[in-house]
């Protein structure tokens, strides 16, 4: 079958509610094309409507971890749409086939998918259905945010193609502030982005019942179970930022982009921080050479003095690289006796103060005395 005379439909690809998507090959630049043909055919139909709105929305936007719109346009009364074809599954189905994903490869979808998103809402373009259906993986591993069909342009609110307190989206993924019929925002993609996170480690999406009605409730005033409790095994700071994108107000949600930013570093598993590297130790101080010799009465403590060169010189006794030690010194003091414990008494002191004043006089005298009996003796020689 050719559409538009120029595309040429091989084989279904996948059904949903509101078209059918083939893998096709556009036959003027020989490539490989995914095709999504609107189903019905009346133009004037709310779904018409969404159809084109997809279209529209999707060609704004230019990122690897979006997928690509080529074309689109009407064929034979049915609206036609020419996409990227993903060769890969969605993450609908490889939740299908694994049952639970580790940790790792949950990271790496949270990084992709915060990224495509930050590209969506910088361009002004809220989601509004986050769910694994909508996110492809290729071969690689590469994950691709698809089906814009509800999406909503923030600075045009009739985008939405809802009428007042209608609730467009999945309940299973649906922010707290859209159930409670407020309009979406990009905190509310956030929102939804955690639940699917959630489900790939555990699962189970955070909130389940057998109702929507009751799925919203539990949105609302229910707080998350941790997934740890659900049998996870992925690090506390990964399970910490998980609560926080489903934290209950839009404002205590972080940002698509600091999703993409936090994931991407690394930081989910929560290594330690490297410790500073410690400063180099002060080298010691060279001892001198050579140093006056102390008086006989100062002591070292803990060594032997060493006999010094014929100079009088007393040298520092080497030291064991392997074992450094401290030696401490007492200064020398002035008189100090060699022995404290024979001290004089303060008698003997105050008779040797008395003896040291008395010696210079008596000097004086004699000095005196011989100095008087020379001048006799040199006036009797020359008389």
């Amino acid at each position: 079958m050719l559409v538009a005379d120029r595309y040429r439909l091989e084989t279904p690809i996948g059904r949903g509610g509101m078209g059918e998507v083939w893998r096709a090959t556009d036959e003027v630049l020989r490539r490989t094309v995914a095709v999504k043909l609107l189903i019905g055919d009346d133009p004037g139909s709310q779904a018409a409507a969404r159809f084109r709105l997809e279209a529209q929305t999707a060609a704004r936007l230019s990122h690897p971890n979006i997928v690509g719109v080529f074309d689109f346009g009407a064929r034979d009364g049915r609206f036609y749409l020419v996409m990227e074809l993903v060769e890969g599954r969605s993450l609908a189905q490889e939740l299908a086939a694994e049952g639970t994903l580790r940790a790792e490869r949950v990271a790496a979808v949270a990084a992709q998918a915060a990224a495509g998103l930050a590209s969506a809402h910088r361009t002004g373009i809220v989601h509004r259905d986050i769910k694994p259906g909508n996110l492809m993986s290729d071969a690689d591993g590469m994950v691709k945010i698809g089906d814009f069909g509800i999406a909503r342009f923030v600075d045009d609110p009739a985008t939405a193609l809802t009428t007042a307190g209608q609730i467009i989206g999945t309940s299973l993924y649906l922010a707290p502030e859209r159930a409670l019929g407020r309009p979406a925002g990009p905190a509310s993609d956030v929102y939804s982005l955690g639940c699917l996170l959630y489900q790939l480690l555990t699962g189970t999406p955070p909130f389940q019942a057998d109702t929507s009605a009751a799925t919203l409730a539990q949105h609302i005033d229910a707080p998350p179970l941790p997934p740890s409790h659900r049998g996870a095994a992925l690090p506390p700071a990964f399970e910490n930022y998980l609560l926080g994108m489903l934290a209950k107000q839009p404002e205590d949600r972080p940002t698509a982009q600091q999703i993409a930013d936090w994931f991407g570093s690394g930081a989910w598993q929560g290594r330690p921080e490297p410790m500073p590297e410690p400063m180099p130790a002060p080298a010691p101080a060279p001892a001198p050479a050579a140093m006056p010799g102390p008086p006989p009465h100062a002591q070292v403590f803990g060594t032997t003095p060493a006999a010094g060169p014929a100079s009088g010189a007393a040298t520092m006794p080497p030291r064991a690289p392997e074992t450094p030690s401290v030696a401490t010194y007492r200064l020398p003091q002035a008189a100090a006796p060699a022995d404290r414990r024979r001290r004089p008494a303060p008698a003997q002191r105050q008779g040797a103060r008395e003896l040291v004043r008395r010696r210079p006089r008596v000097a004086s005298l004699i000095a005196g005395l011989v100095a008087f009996v020379i001048a006799i003796l040199i006036g009797i020689a020359l008389f």
